[in-house]
């Protein structure tokens, strides 16, 4: 029986060890006239969307709700907000992380 509880405790300790593992790590930059977000390095669960990050930046800046967040990837195009980031970090992650950029206007794409 103590076998079996050990087994159950160090399953439990290596889900919670993979889950964290499993998570991708993005880079926030700012960019235009937005405020910056000293925390520039965040590790996401990989099944949000652009929409859930560019909300959780929204209410992290504590912006008037007429307030939009633009994300780029790269500087180069907008991902659609239902966009999967581990989809995104599969196709554009680079040195283990995936780099947004955010901002109050349109700037690239």
């Amino acid at each position: 029986m103590a076998d079996a509880e050990e087994n159950l405790a160090s399953t439990s300790t290596t889900n919670a060890t993979d889950k964290e593992a499993a998570k991708i790590c993005v880079l926030l930059n700012a960019t235009g006239n937005v405020p910056i977000i000293k925390k520039r390095t965040w590790t996401v669960d990989p099944n949000k969307t652009v929409s859930w990050i560019q909300k959780f930046i929204h209410k992290f800046l504590k912006l008037d709700a007429t307030e939009q967040i633009f994300l780029y990837v790269n500087q180069t195009f907008a991902p659609a907000p239902d966009q999967i980031i581990k989809n995104l970090y599969d196709c554009h992650g680079t040195n283990g992380k995936l780099v947004l950029y955010y901002c109050k206007n349109q700037a690239w794409g």
